[in-house]
């Protein structure tokens, strides 16, 4: 968990990762809640998070060990989550 620089607050949710080259980097979590725990395999794209200093990945939903969000309508795609029947 780490907090935005100012004036943002709060707790954004990051995880260390390991990529296949043996660098270790952060990575933010995006969505509401999360099931990531310390081994959990994950995909991981580039792009930074804007508050959140030496923050350049993010973790992509919905694939290997992350589970997409619950009840997502809206913006589903960025969060891993099938359509709705």
């Amino acid at each position: 968990i780490n907090t935005p620089k100012k004036p943002n607050s709060g707790h954004r949710k990051v995880a260390r990762v390991r990529l296949s080259s043996r660098v270790e980097v952060t990575a933010y979590i995006p969505g509401i809640d999360h099931n990531l725990q310390e081994h959990s395999s994950v995909l991981v794209r580039g792009g930074r998070v804007k508050d959140l200093p030496g923050v350049k990945y993010r973790v992509i939903r919905g694939t290997l060990d992350t589970v997409g969000v619950k009840n997502r309508q809206q913006g589903r795609s960025k969060y891993g989550v099938k359509k709705p029947k």
